[in-house]
């Protein structure tokens, strides 16, 4: 069957992966109406297309704190991708770094700018890879050379955390993206029915040495108990402060969905934001983070740039984003199901549909540069009051 569009992986994943691996990756937290809203927001945003422009060339480039990417597209953090294919994060990488990529890894998500390659004509992304990641930082970073950020969860236990930084800037890493939405984890009832606990031949590679690398089996979710036992649940603003006082990397936050909370955020110093609602795994009944993107971008009043990732499936979702104020966005579910049905070149085609699809768009709406994406190019439910008075 030919691939046509990136959802079409979903499918596929679920047909080859075992239920547990699939529903770990698949599903959200209870009712999973975030989960569905994720989505569904994105087709209630409609567009308002210029005509009679000279699309002929379209410049899709532009800079992600002082680097020069060539798309606003970039790989969300994704935990344990060895359950969806024995080369996991190594095949993620390569195919990051044939599209000529910036790829993200976590104490699993990593930010990696590898060297350009023609297969995705020059288009650079970003790839996380999850502080639970089934390879090392260092694993990951052996794939080549190239700029690295390092997504972090923050452990009970501190010198854990001193550690993981250290070893990220030993590796070259340049950033820190601190995931800020996890005290808990969400109540995923797939994963608690499902017993899930990460297979016995797989560990945590960025903990081995810690003695944090397994996860013991649970009457519920394993992962919701190694979660409870290891993560801190105090984190609060105040940590961002002693995170800077351990490295001089710039640090953005990935979980805010507020004005209230970006607020604090640019008060804190940090070099970014991520609107994330940890793709709808955390607390259900939250916005979708579509809805929520212009909230943050007007309390960050340009101050420091903001990134949006959950339910972006499509280049057009991509436009929306960066209409609303958005300076790049994550995808992370394509990426996975992709390397569970085809591996690293089903992650390889996924880049270039969603690159494609983006191009299209711009050319369509009448755009030839980022910067000509503007808030005047899309129509969303909340204008309503704003313009019916008019009608």
């Amino acid at each position: 069957m030919e691939i046509t569009n990136v959802e079409e992986y979903q499918e596929i994943a679920k047909q080859k992966l075992p239920k547990m691996v699939y529903d770990y990756y698949a599903s959200g937290a209870e009712d999973q109406w975030t989960l569905r809203e994720n989505r569904n927001a994105f087709s209630r945003i409609l567009f308002r297309p210029r005509i009679l422009i000279d699309v002929s060339k379209i410049d899709m480039t532009t800079t992600v704190l002082g680097f020069k990417l060539s798309m606003p597209i970039m790989i969300a953090p994704s935990a344990m991708q060895k359950m969806a294919h024995p080369e996991g994060e190594y095949a993620t990488a390569r195919a990051a770094s044939a599209a000529g990529t910036i790829m993200v890894q976590s104490a699993t998500d990593l930010i990696m700018l590898i060297r350009f390659s023609p297969l995705i004509h020059s288009t650079y992304l970003f790839q996380t890879l999850s502080s639970w990641a089934t390879s090392s930082v260092e694993e990951v970073a052996s794939t080549g050379p190239g700029i690295r950020f390092f997504q972090l969860y923050v452990y009970k236990d501190r010198n854990v955390v001193a550690q993981l930084v250290r070893r990220a800037e030993r590796a070259g890493f340049k950033a820190i993206a601190l995931t800020v939405d996890t005290p808990r984890l969400g109540r995923r009832e797939a994963d608690i029915k499902n017993r899930f606990t990460l297979p016995p031949y797989l560990t945590l590679k960025n903990f081995e040495g810690l003695d944090l690398g397994k996860m013991d089996k649970a009457d519920d979710s394993g992962l919701a108990s190694y979660v409870a036992g290891q993560i801190d649940r105090t984190l609060s603003w105040k940590d961002v402060k002693w995170l800077q006082t351990i490295t001089s990397l710039p640090i953005l936050v990935k979980g805010v969905i507020t004005a209230e909370d970006t607020r604090l955020a640019v008060q804190a110093g940090v070099a970014g934001i991520i609107v994330s609602n940890h793709g709808a795994r955390q607390l259900d009944y939250v916005p979708a983070t579509i809805m929520a993107l212009e909230e943050v971008v007007k309390a960050a009043q340009g101050r420091v740039p903001v990134f949006l990732d959950g339910g972006v499936r499509r280049g057009t979702d991509v436009f929306k984003a960066l209409a609303l104020g958005a300076s790049g966005i994550f995808i992370g579910r394509p990426v996975v199901f992709s390397l569970a049905a085809e591996g690293e070149l089903g992650v390889r085609k996924v880049l270039q549909m969603m690159r494609d699809e983006f191009e299209l768009t711009m050319a369509l709406g009448g755009c030839r540069s980022l910067k000509e994406i503007t808030r005047d190019h899309v129509f969303t439910e909340w204008d309503l009051p704003r313009v019916l008075p008019r009608l």
